[in-house]
């Protein structure tokens, strides 16, 4: 059972995160029982010969980046198979569009999986979440590969 949350262009403006808190807060408690559920319904009009998609907007962008400041682990809850989550990722690291789809800045994009594999990897073990399986996965859709000796080398201090 999908949540979608939805936010407006006021909200944006107003980096006015109310709506993702009021759908997420009451998910809390058992949040792990949410994986890949969360999707979002913005709703924010260009003109119509504006050539730009939503993660190109820097107004957008900085509501995204400000969620992702609250909630650094919301890639888990998103759901991957809408392709909320490359739409997430879109919106944190730099990008451009092609023929071929999306091309994220190499560097940036390294930058970030293993910012979230780090950081999910710790939220994982405070929620007792078996978690290398979920992070080859989730890396992977952004055409990364984790080895298992990656995660043998981190479970020391």
């Amino acid at each position: 059972m999908s949540s979608i949350i939805s936010v407006n262009v006021d909200q944006i403006n107003a980096l006015d995160l109310s709506p993702a808190i009021r759908a997420i807060a009451p998910l809390l408690p058992q949040i792990k029982d949410y994986e890949q559920q969360i999707e979002f319904a913005i709703t924010y009009p260009l003109e119509p010969d504006d050539p730009r998609e939503l993660p190109e907007v820097p107004e957008v962008r900085l509501w995204f980046i400000r969620l992702d400041a609250l909630y650094p682990w919301l890639p888990f809850v998103l759901n991957w198979k809408s392709g909320e989550f490359a739409r997430y990722t879109a919106m944190l690291v730099p990008h451009q569009f092609s023929k071929e789809g999306i091309q994220f800045n190499p560097e940036a994009l390294e930058i970030y999986v293993m910012h979230k594999t780090f950081v999910l990897l710790n939220w994982f073990k405070d929620l007792g979440i078996e978690s290398p399986s979920r992070l080859k996965a989730m890396t992977q859709l952004l055409g990364y590969e984790l080895d298992d000796g990656f995660f043998e080398m981190l479970s020391h201090p």
